[in-house]
């Protein structure tokens, strides 16, 4: 990158935490049990990744909370999970995502921003999810560090959808062209960033390869962005 940006701002989930036991297999099982409701733990993966196609799906990007339970739905029903009380189980799980507790933070994550910080770069969170961004900073003891930040619950619009990144520039008060947009989907929040007018840098964590675009750097751990910057 030739100008360095005055504000970087980060995807949440998947980018700076990452869920506990709450969200894996075993916990998904706990809830159903609640509701009578019997699935194969061993199944968990590959629902999650069958499930995906409902929140990768073209919409109209409107906040919608039946979006993430009928993904949440789909995932139990790829476990073998099976009644009448589907719904009910797929809106606690809903409900409890919002919940900062269920989640760690990446290791990388807090000596990165406060570099970044440190170097006078404006920080800003921008998710997809209904979890209050005051309570996260807070449970994560991020406080200071953040300039900006918007769900697209209050905002009423999701990623990739302009408006959510540009609400989240003019809160931070910086253009579109000195802005970064770090985060862990390429369709949601890397084309969707560019589409604003910034620029991408996609986060990939896992081992496989990850996803390319032209002019899109791809970067492992959050340890690697301050120099990349």
């Amino acid at each position: 990158m030739t100008d360095p940006p005055v504000a970087v701002f980060f995807d949440v989930d998947f980018t700076l935490i990452y869920p506990g036991p709450t969200f894996q297999g075993e916990g998904y099982a706990a809830f159903c049990a609640r509701y009578g409701i019997a699935v194969d733990t061993g199944r968990f993966l590959g629902a999650v990744t069958a499930a995906s196609s409902i929140l990768d799906a073209e919409q109209d990007h409107v906040y919608d909370a039946d979006i993430f339970v009928g993904y949440t739905r789909r995932v139990i029903e790829g476990m073998g999970g099976r009644g009448d009380r589907l719904d009910d189980c797929a809106r606690e799980i809903y409900a409890e995502w919002a919940t900062c507790g269920h989640f760690f933070l990446y290791d990388d994550v807090a000596p990165a921003l406060q570099r970044l910080a440190a170097c006078g770069v404006r920080l800003g969170l921008i998710s997809n999810s209904h979890r209050c961004l005051r309570s996260f900073q807070e449970h994560f003891e991020l406080r200071g560090l953040i300039a900006a930040a918007v769900s697209s619950s209050e905002h009423g619009y999701m990623k990739p959808h302009p408006s959510i990144f540009e609400a989240a520039l003019a809160l931070a008060g910086v253009p579109a062209s000195r802005s970064v947009m770090v985060g862990d989907s390429l369709s949601h929040d890397i084309e969707g960033a560019r589409r604003a007018g910034m620029r991408g840098i996609l986060v990939h964590r896992s081992g496989g390869p990850a996803p390319q675009a032209p002019g899109v750097p791809v970067i492992r751990s959050l340890a690697e962005l301050p120099g990349l910057l």
